[in-house]
């Protein structure tokens, strides 16, 4: 079929299935650009996480590292803004003079998933679109087709003598919103499933490298718990200093 017969069809359809495709195409439109563009996120996210991870594990100082971060929280992301707030939830509390492991560890720990769910919901935001697309446009363009073979017999009721040449043109028309929906499903699908697996690595990672950091912030909680224990002993044990009988 020759570009200019498909356009002539696409012309001659009625207006349901013309409104149909011209759904079909928005959709289609919207998906290739969420899928462009959450590429491009992921992409740049892991990168960024990677950048990171190698700075943390290199740095001499975390307390350092963490003002870095807090400098630069606009545009920080991912590994970053998960550390920041665990090692600021520690600190703080650390101030407070909370000096039971348990407590300083819990309290990181759930500044921590606070923060991952919010770059979780960084990542997967608009993936939905993608999977809304992948399984509605198929049957939108069924819609189509079914209104526009409806269309076709109902016409047919005015003719004498139907023939092939007679359906064929109406039955085409319809067919090419059945052939949208697919054009615009089938990418949809492969794009969500595609970024879904890159994104759940991705939140691996950052579960990992959570991980790794509890082990240090747990090592330091137990040496901040020591101090005070060792502490509490001394002055149980200093001597009692009465004052003299005058």
């Amino acid at each position: 079929m020759m570009d200019s017969d498909l356009f002539e069809l696409i012309l001659l359809a009625s207006p349901v299935v013309q409104a149909v495709m011209l759904i079909l195409a928005i959709m289609s439109i919207a998906a290739w650009t969420v899928a462009i563009a959450k590429s491009y996120q992921v992409k740049k996210s892991k990168r960024i996480a990677y950048a990171f991870e190698n700075d943390f594990w290199e740095a001499q100082d975390l307390t350092n590292l963490y003002y870095k971060v807090e400098a630069t929280r606009d545009t920080s992301e991912g590994m970053a803004l998960i550390f920041a707030d665990g090692f600021k939830e520690f600190m703080r509390l650390q101030k407070q003079g909370v000096t039971t492991s348990a407590d300083l560890l819990s309290g990181s720990q759930r500044a921590m998933k606070i923060a991952f769910s919010r770059q979780a919901d960084v990542l997967e935001q608009r993936l939905s679109l993608l999977a809304t697309v992948g399984s509605s446009a198929p049957y939108i363009g069924l819609f189509g087709t079914v209104w526009g073979v409806m269309h076709a017999f109902q016409s047919l009721g005015d003719v004498q003598n139907a023939t092939l040449a007679t359906v064929a043109p109406g039955i085409s028309e319809a067919l090419i919103a059945t052939a949208i929906g697919l054009f615009a499903a089938i990418p949809a699908v492969i794009a969500y499933n595609r970024l879904s697996n890159k994104i759940d690595r991705l939140l691996a990672e950052y579960e990992n490298f959570a991980e790794g950091f509890m082990s240090i912030l747990q090592r330091q909680a137990h040496v901040i718990e020591s101090k005070q224990q060792s502490k509490s002993k001394t002055e149980e044990s200093a001597p009692e200093v009465q004052a003299p009988v005058a």
